[in-house]
């Protein structure tokens, strides 16, 4: 299916060019401009349903759940490095012969959509949502889904994400939501799903709790204040950065073993502001006797470590400020207060009492904030619902170490174990209308109800359902089941499940992977559960591969940020160099857990790539390449055995990188090939073997042979190396693929084409080391003679005369090429050498004598050269007089004067060159 034509006009056909190679080269526009094909040809995919899974194919199943994007959410480069790795995969997969189904979707975000619709509500009507009330207001945000939500799916297209559209889903669709509550009633009636009163993170902005992942911790400048409880012999000093919890401070805590406090252990201070509160001194191991004065305040209420030790100690917990960060129910001067503007004030009415015992002193100190809001988080104590998680964290931890579930790279594991092996209990409420409402109702006299998804809520006058939504990692958690129809026994999860890989960055191992981990284990282990058993008779797990992909940095390696400005927008490169360059990047860099720094330079490569295979393969269409059958080998020559050898390499080269998931490995190990072996040297020399013929003339047997010969070989270089670069660059290879195969009955697209099977990319037979050899002191032949032609200074297009003597290092039959690589003529009966090279070749060492007399203005060469040494001999003097400043090299740090030392070394030999060649110069 060749979606693109070319309505410019073509060279005219030479005489020695089949007809069919010409209508093959026009299928081709004259230049590379990706914006022209790239929509038109992704959306003719589509529409053939190349992307479709079929669940009923007797093909082995391969499966990738997309992780899912906000429904709010714009496409970033992290994205972009996501989806082109599961691209990568999916497409490859498909050209190996499976069934693959990469399947879309979106998460419905609680917290970021719930603050976009109400940020646009409060803008445009001036109403929150407690003026609409629940049933209207999230109604109203269903509203922008439907209008707004989900931009980022057209910016996947413009990537090309071979995703099956067919099976898109969202995380409060109707069928996930049945997953949801189906797996809630489970957790619940196992008592693996609970509610209580705990420290969480709380954002006073939102006034809900929220997770771990979306608090970022920063060193902020505070101050620490040390004041003093009690008087006397009984007093005791604590120091602390947030003065303004000391409202709630029940205890004073000190080690065991602390000499200086161990008999006030047990007395109780009052507290300097709240007659209703006295202050215990007790002992506990947590304290460190040597971090400031040994002891510390405990407001139980208000900070996750004095919350343990409260629960230790049975202490009471009041609760000192409000949803809103306000001070509330001290009884103090201070209630109502925000609580930044009460930490001041505190700090000064401890300081009018005399409490204060040394100045206050700045400190910086590390701070949880919103990722969100950007406000300072408030550890608070509230009732929330949490998932008891020990036992499945425990399954979570031995599918991997059962090897049931791989995570890739290894190196990564340890970081698995310490987070499964030490997981506090989950945190799954959220104070928000937007999500999953908690399928759990309040009876009048305390009954508490938890209602499955094919049961009625109870009914009768009084009950109520719980008013919080859950968070939106629980719905998430379920992705790679509940996508595929799960709790139903599906055709699609009898195929696809488990999912084969999950493509992701190393920074959510925990706060997605381990969930999803842990509940797919769980649901595997439920009577009659549709996702059976695993290895070993242990729980099903979700994916039998996880990769794990660093971070993408600005060229420099620093996070890419608003504040900085070194974000870079992926469209504006799909835009600017088109959506090859952008995944070419981005997979030519993806390391194994390591962070990618990418920048507009290496975009800029990439579509000069794109561009260097498509001039390639048009030079080749018009020189009449095809995809045929070799000769046999014997009739190869060396540069064609060697080329075909060193595809095959590379071809095995590939395939285990992708089966590794080392995309770097393989995307750099193909540039190379490509760009340094196939273009720069192959291409140049099969232009040899297409002789321009005159209007009339046929090419003789020999030269017809050697013709047909190169273009098979062409043929077949590109057909293999278009299929194995697909997967990273899918557009320009479907062009280029697409005329090269024309009428060779390949079929129609290149996203189903076979993949190269070992072997496809040679000729029959061995590897051939000889014309490998050959090959390699061709081109350090080839390379000497340009560098020593440049160093005479005869112009790069000149042809000169020359003598060499091939034959000994058994390189005749390459002479042909070699003259025409470096421009050298074959020497008339009246030749004089001027100047000649020695290179050092495996079997012999070759001179070349060559007569420049009439290729180097030998004026303007001696201006050059003499300019030259002059330059040379003044960083000379200049690195000789520091190295013999003997207090420099005394200070100079050791690279830099090892640095100065290689200067001076350089300057030296490059005078020796400078003064032979211009002694060698002839007189004007």
């Amino acid at each position: 299916m060749c979606l693109v034509t070319n309505t410019s006009s073509e060279a005219p056909r030479r005489p020695d060019q089949p007809a069919e190679a010409a209508d093959r080269a026009a299928r081709l526009p004259r230049s590379w401009n990706p914006a022209e094909v790239e929509d038109r040809l992704y959306r003719g995919w589509v529409d053939a349903g190349y992307f479709t899974a079929d669940p009923a194919s007797d093909k082995p199943g391969y499966s990738i759940v997309l992780p899912p994007p906000n429904v709010t959410g714009q496409l970033h480069m992290g994205h972009a490095l996501d989806h082109t790795l599961m691209d990568a995969l999916a497409r490859r997969k498909r050209m190996q012969g499976y069934e693959v189904l990469w399947l879309p979707g979106m998460d419905h975000a609680g917290i970021a959509t719930q603050t976009k619709v109400e940020a646009l509500l409060k803008e445009t009507e001036g109403r929150d949502r407690f003026d609409y009330g629940r049933e209207e207001f999230v109604s109203r945000v269903w509203e922008w889904k439907r209008d707004y939500g989900g931009r980022i799916g057209g910016q996947m297209r413009a990537i090309g994400d071979s995703l099956d559209w067919s099976r898109e889903r969202f995380t409060l669709d109707e069928g996930l939501s049945r997953a949801v509550a189906t797996i809630f009633k489970e957790l619940y009636d196992r008592g693996l799903i609970y509610r209580a009163k705990r420290m969480v993170n709380w954002s006073p902005v939102l006034q809900t709790a929220i997770s771990d992942i979306e608090v970022k911790y920063e060193d902020v400048p505070g101050e620490l204040v040390s004041f003093r409880y009690g008087e006397g012999a009984d007093a005791i000093v604590v120091a602390t950065t947030r003065v303004e919890t000391m409202l709630g401070d029940v205890a004073v805590a000190v080690h065991p073993d602390d000499d200086r406090y161990r008999h006030l252990v047990g007395r109780t201070l009052a507290h300097p502001f709240r007659e209703d509160l006295s202050l215990t001194i007790i002992a506990d191991d947590y304290v460190d006797p040597e971090f400031g004065t040994g002891a510390v305040k405990i407001t139980p209420a208000h900070d996750p470590n004095d919350f343990a030790m409260g629960t230790r100690h049975g202490l009471d917990m009041p609760e000192v400020i409000n949803a809103v960060g306000v001070i509330e129910g001290t009884g103090t001067r201070f209630d109502g207060m925000d609580r930044f503007a009460a930490r001041e004030a505190i700090r000064e009415a401890l300081r009018e009492q005399g409490r204060i015992v040394e100045e206050v002193r700045p400190y910086v100190h590390s701070v949880g904030h919103s990722e969100r809001t950007k406000e300072a988080i408030e550890p608070r104590l509230s009732e929330q619902w949490f998932v008891k998680v020990a036992d499945l964290a425990r399954m979570s931890g031995d599918a991997v170490r059962h090897g049931d579930t791989v995570i890739h790279p290894a190196s990564q594991e340890p970081r698995w174990f310490d987070w499964v092996d030490d997981m506090h209990d989950w945190c799954i409420s959220r104070q928000l209308w937007w999500g999953h409402r908690i399928p759990i109702w309040y009876g009048p006299a305390g009954e508490v109800v938890c209602v499955g998804p094919d049961e009625e809520p109870p009914a009768g006058e009084g009950w109520t359902q719980d008013p919080d939504v859950l968070d939106t990692w629980f719905s998430s958690a379920l992705w790679p089941f509940s996508t595929m129809g799960w709790p139903e026994a599906t055709p699609e999860l009898a195929k696809f499940y488990p999912t084969s890989v999950l493509v992701t960055g190393y920074d959510i191992l925990f706060f997605w992977v381990a969930r999803m981990m842990m509940f797919a284990t769980f649901a595997a282990t439920l009577p009659d559960s549709p996702l059976g058993a695993g290895a070993g008779g242990r729980p099903q797990v979700p994916f039998t591969d996880v990769f794990l992909h660093g971070l993408v940095r600005d060229e420099h390696g620093r996070k890419m940020s608003k504040s900085l400005g070194n974000g870079i927008d992926p469209l504006d490169w799909v835009r600017d160099y088109g959506a090859d360059a952008l995944r070419f990047t981005l997979a030519r860099g993806a390391n194994p857990g390591a962070d990618l720094p990418v920048g507009d330079d290496a975009a800029q490569a990439s579509r000069n790539f794109a561009t260097k295979l498509f001039n390639a393969t048009r030079f080749a269409l018009l020189n009449g390449a095809e995809v045929a059958e070799l000769p046999d080998r014997e009739a190869l020559t060396d540069a064609d055995r060697w080329i075909l050898d060193r595809l095959e390499q590379v071809r095995g080269t590939v395939d285990a990188a992708y089966d590794a998931y080392e995309f770097a490995k393989a995307n750099e190990a193909l540039y190379h090939f490509a760009w340094d072996e196939f273009c720069d040297w192959y291409l140049e020399m099969a232009k040899v073997d297409f002789p321009r013929l005159a209007e009339g003339e046929e090419p003789t047997a020999a030269q017809a042979a050697r013709m047909a010969a190169t273009r098979a070989v062409l043929g077949r270089v590109l057909d293999v190396l278009l299929r194995l670069l697909h997967p990273t660059m899918p557009f320009v290879t479907e062009v280029l693929w697409t005329a090269l195969t024309a009428g060779a009955g390949l079929g129609d697209t290149l996203v189903t084409a076979a993949w190269p099977a070992p072997g496809a990319a040679a000729a029959a037979g061995e590897a051939d080391a000889d014309a490998a050899r050959r090959m390699d002191d061709v081109m350090k032949l080839v390379t000497e003679v340009r560098r020593f032609r440049s160093d005479q200074g005869v112009k790069p297009g000149q042809r000169v005369p020359a003598r060499m003597g091939l034959a000994a290092a058994d390189l005749a039959a390459q002479e042909p090429a070699v003259r025409s690589l470096v421009r050298l003529e074959a020497p008339g009966e009246d030749f004089t050498a001027t100047a000649s090279i020695e290179v050092r070749l495996s079997r012999a060492t070759i001179t070349v004598e060559l007569d420049t007399s009439d290729a180097v203005d030998l004026a303007a060469e001696r201006k050059r050269l003499e300019k030259d040494l002059r330059a040379a001999e003044k960083e000379l003097a200049g690195t000789g007089g520091k190295l013999g400043n003997e207090a420099f090299l005394a200070k100079a740090p050791e690279q830099v004067v090892a640095k100065i030392r290689a200067r001076h070394a350089v300057a030296e030999e490059e005078i020796a060159r400078l003064t032979a060649r211009l002694e060698g110069l002839p007189e004007a």
